[in-house]
C-alpha cells in the first residue's frame, strides 16, 4: 500500500502532491514499483497538525481518487475518519475506507462499508483520552475488540475488514513500539488479516537520528520484521525498498514451510 498526501503539512511529503499532475506521477511511479494499493489522505494524522474542515478533505481528496480511478488499475483506499469522507471517496472510485480512529470517532464509517461493500481498515489507536492498558497487547485487544463489535452491528462482514494496530498512534516512545512489534504474531489471534505502517515514523527517527525522508532503510527493516509476525499488508512511503525486503522475507519463509 503506497502512502499518497494530499495535504500541505503531513510529516514526510505534505505539500509535495498538491496538483493533480504531481498526484499522477506519484501514483504512477507507485504502481510501477508493484503497489497492490494507493492510499490517499486529506488531513495530517501528525501530532500538533492543523484539523481541516471535512469540505476541505474532500476537495483534497476527490478528485485525486477521481483522476487516479480513471489512469490506473490498482486499488484505492480513503485514509479518513468521517463517514461522509468516506461514502463520497467510494462513489468517486476508492474499494477501501481506511479509519485511522478504529471506528471509534464516527461509528456511521462502519454503515458507510457495510452499505458500499469497501474494505475496512480499523487502526487502534491511544489517543482520545481513553484508559490506555498497561500491557500493549491487552490493549490493542480491548480496542479492536470494541471496533469489531460495531463494525458487526453494523452490518460489515468480516471478509471486509483488516486490522492495523496503529504504529506510532499516541505510542510515544520507541519502546511501545518496539514491544508491540515483538509480540505482532499475538494479534493474529483476533483471526483477521494485518495491515503495519511504521514508514517514517518517529520511534524510527529516534532509533536512527534520521529525518523522516531519510527513514526508508529502517521501515524496510520493520516491514522484514512484522511480516514475520505475520503482517499481510504494508503502508509505506518507499514501495520499491520494502517491496524488495519483503521478497526477500517471503522467500525465506516460503523455504521454512
Amino acid at each position: 500500500m503506497g502512502v499518497l498526501n494530499v495535504t500541505p503539512d503531513s510529516f514526510s511529503d505534505g505539500g509535495q502532491f498538491s496538483s493533480l499532475d504531481a498526484v499522477l506521477r506519484q501514483a504512477e511511479r507507485m504502481v510501477e514499483e508493484g503497489a497492490s494499493i494507493i492510499d490517499i489522505g486529506g488531513e495530517s494524522t501528525r501530532p500538533g497538525a492543523a484539523a481541516v474542515s471535512p469540505e476541505e478533505e474532500r476537495a483534497r481528496v476527490l478528485p485525486a481518487i477521481k483522476a487516479i480511478a480513471g489512469r490506473f488499475d490498482v486499488l484505492l483506499s480513503i485514509d479518513t475518519y468521517r463517514a461522509e469522507t468516506a461514502e463520497a471517496a467510494v462513489e468517486a472510485g476508492a474499494h477501501i475506507v481506511n479509519d485511522v480512529w478504529g471506528l471509534q470517532r464516527e461509528p456511521d464509517i462502519a454503515d458507510v462499508a457495510a452499505r458500499t461493500g469497501a474494505g475496512l481498515v480499523i487502526m487502534h489507536t491511544n489517543r482520545g483520552g481513553r484508559e490506555i492498558l498497561p500491557d500493549v497487547i491487552e490493549d490493542q485487544f480491548s480496542f479492536l475488540q470494541r471496533s469489531l463489535a460495531i463494525a458487526g452491528e453494523a452490518g460489515v462482514a468480516n471478509e471486509q475488514i483488516v486490522l492495523d494496530p496503529g504504529f506510532g498512534f499516541g505510542k510515544e516512545t520507541p519502546a511501545m513500539n518496539l514491544s508491540l512489534m515483538w509480540r505482532m504474531n499475538e494479534l493474529k489471534a483476533l483471526g483477521f488479516p494485518l495491515l503495519v505502517g511504521t514508514s517514517r515514523k518517529r520511534f524510527l527517527g529516534t532509533i536512527t537520528g534520521r529525518d523522516p525522508a531519510e527513514r526508508d532503510a529502517a521501515t524496510a527493516a520493520t516491514s522484514v520484521i512484522l511480516r514475520m509476525g505475520g503482517a499481510v499488508l504494508f503502508r509505506v512511503h518507499d514501495v520499491a525498498m520494502n517491496k524488495d525486503a519483503l521478497a526477500v522475507v517471503d522467500a525465506m519463509l516460503q523455504g521454512e514451510t
